[in-house]
């Protein structure tokens, strides 16, 4: 095979030569490598039907075409590999303890809780927590992701357990597989009266795939119907034999609503740690671990919940989280005290990064603002290049299936807002494992922490993509632009929600029958109390008009705070009306509803059935 030869010139010819590029590399990046000219690999692409600028960032197909016309062998280096050799170029290990056995001190352990959506995973955190996190929740799903410290006491000693609170689902795997590295025990929690369902299989699967120890929790033994000894029947198939059956696996009865052997379940947790894991860590290095979440709070900026795994994280430490950095500025812990310091297997709220990190991003203490700053610029340069290289066409859900039957669109692009990373991360992950068959890809171009913006509808324009909102609305202008480029922006606050329609419009099933149409928003200005009525809203109407008996939301700093709420009553100064048009002041009355600050917006709308196309 002779090297291709581009206006005369020859280039150089790989004879099956390694050639290590990042994800979303370029023309330029890939001469670089091999002493090329960049215009001349924009010829050799276009001489194979590829219009390529040599800057842009481009997919692993297109590099791995030009590497096979030229004869080279490439490799797309993985983000893990990269962010290693990053680190690396600093002088940084991450992920080992430094200093020897000596220097290493007993941890507690760090537990996740699996299981099948409807088992009692989030009422057996209720009940180990003695808080209520089920009331706060949309369709009973755990949306936000935490961790939580509680103490137990085992055989007269006070011992530790870090709780990591995770979206019920198992259909989150990526979630999932980074949580596991943060995991060194798995509660799975099966439901005494149903037993063993698929998603508890799932779950199981989880845990065995991270090889962390499991603890089995068998929960609601005082429905009826319950029956203990067939669900320790049924996990003997899969691997897991009780202690009682000759197995090594600890079962545990418990109720959750009844908070019946939770001190049981909790020893269990200590006495597996103990007997099959050396939970230990050395916490005089500087800091190391992982986001367990992050989100946008609108006193305090971007905060993120970050597990300690070795070292001690202390305020006034320069560290960073995935692509964010900062200095420490305080932290909290689960129950919203200051601390200052926390050692290794602690969860912490930390205030004081530049930006909202990823649900899962390593996090580590560096010396200098200046290194942290270099680090987190790199990362985000790579992710923007790879978010480049994934950039692929304008389309809604309904739209969809006859688009893919005329072969128009090959890929469904999504741009994924919402209200915590974890359950964008999880909504992610979650809609990129839907099996739709060969004929169509979904590709996230872009996801992130808060309310959908004008710049959102603008990239969704440029390249075709719908923009998921979970739990978050829109902001400013963001609106009319959407429906001024015909972007579909959809708004979902249950996360299976969102799954089913994607993946119905994929299969060319949606139906919709009814949309909703915005009327108005009104702005709280003032809040009134009445004896009689509860708590009034003294409203500016910012747009459109406000009507009578219709729905609305409460929007607060860009997030959905309250759905379904109902206009029960507006009035002009003294005189009740059925309805206050844009620039009007006016007083509303949620009904019941009284959760209400200035600054909020009400967001009030209709379901109007939706002609089918």
């Amino acid at each position: 095979m002779q090297a291709p030869s581009v206006g005369g010139v020859m280039l150089p010819r790989g004879n099956g030569q390694m050639v290590r590029l990042s994800r979303g590399a370029s023309l330029t990046d890939f001469a670089e490598k091999i002493n090329a000219n960049p215009a001349s690999l924009v010829q050799v692409m276009l001489n194979l039907g590829e219009m390529v600028t040599a800057t842009q960032s481009v997919s692993d197909e297109t590099l791995q075409l030009l590497a096979d016309e030229m004869n080279y062998v490439v490799e797309i280096v993985s983000p893990e590999e990269e962010d290693r050799e990053l680190l690396e170029s600093f002088d940084i290990e991450f992920g080992e303890d430094e200093g020897g056995e000596e220097a290493l001190v007993a941890r507690p352990p760090v537990v996740t809780v699996m299981g099948h959506v409807d088992h009692g995973k989030t009422r057996l955190l209720d009940a180990i927590r003695k808080t209520n996190v089920v009331a706060g929740e949309a369709g009973g799903i755990t949306q936000h992701i935490g961790a939580y410290q509680v103490a137990t006491e085992v055989n007269g000693a006070e011992r530790r357990i870090t709780f990591i609170d995770t979206p019920g689902h198992e259909a989150f795997t990526a979630m999932r597989a980074r949580g596991a590295k943060s995991t060194d025990i798995a509660i799975l929690v099966v439901a005494a009266n149903d037993g063993v369902m698929p998603q508890t299989v799932e779950a199981l699967n989880h845990a065995k795939a991270a090889d962390v120890p499991i603890v089995v929790a068998v929960n609601k033994i005082d429905v009826e119907g319950a029956d203990p000894t067939k669900v320790r029947g049924q996990l003997t198939e899969y691997g897991l034999v009780a202690e009682e059956y000759g197995g090594d696996t600890m079962f545990v009865d418990i109720s959750a609503k009844q908070g019946l052997n939770i001190d049981s379940l909790l020893e269990a947790v200590i006495l597996t740690a103990d007997a099959s894991l050396d939970l230990r860590a050395n916490p005089e290095q500087d800091a190391q671990g992982i986001a367990i979440e992050a989100h946008l709070d609108r006193g305090r900026g971007a905060v993120a919940t970050v597990l300690v795994q070795r070292g001690t994280l202390r305020v006034g430490d320069t560290m960073v989280v995935g692509d964010a950095y900062g200095r420490v500025r305080a932290m909290l812990d689960d129950a919203g005290n200051n601390v200052d310091v926390a050692g290794p297997a602690t969860p912490v709220l930390v205030l004081g990064l530049t930006n909202v990190p990823g649900a899962g991003d390593n996090f580590l203490v560096v010396d200098e603002d200046r290194t942290a700053r270099q680090i987190a610029e790199k990362r985000a340069a790579r992710e923007r290049n790879a978010a480049f290289a994934r950039k692929g066409i304008r389309i809604s859900l309904e739209d969809l299936d006859k688009a893919l039957k005329a072969g128009e669109v090959q890929q469904l692009n999504l741009i994924i807002k919402g209200d915590a990373s974890g359950s964008v991360e999880a909504l992610e992950s979650s809609l990129l494992q839907l099996d739709v068959g060969e004929e169509v890809d979904i590709r996230v171009l872009h996801r992130g922490v808060g309310a959908v913006t004008e710049s959102d509808v603008d990239l969704a324009a440029g390249s075709d993509a719908i923009i998921i909102g979970f739990n978050v609305r829109a902001e400013g202008r963001a609106t009319q632009r959407a429906e001024r480029e015909g972007v579909d922006v959809r708004y979902y606050s249950v996360i299976y929600q969102a799954i089913e329609e994607i993946e119905a419009a994929l299969k060319g099933m949606l139906k919709p029958e009814y949309e909703e149409v915005e009327l108005g928003t009104a702005e709280i200005r003032e809040v009134f109390r009445s004896s009689k009525l509860g708590n009034i809203a003294g409203v500016l109407i910012r747009s459109g008009e406000v009507r009578r008996n219709t729905k609305a939301r409460l929007i607060r700093d860009g997030k959905v705070v309250a759905e379904s709420l109902n206009i029960e009553g507006l009035r002009r100064f003294k005189d009740d009306v059925t309805e206050i048009r844009e620039g009007y002041e006016g007083g509303i009355n949620l009904g019941n509803f009284n959760d209400i600050k200035i600054d909020d917006v009400i967001a009030t709308y209709e379901m109007r059935e939706k002609p089918r196309g």
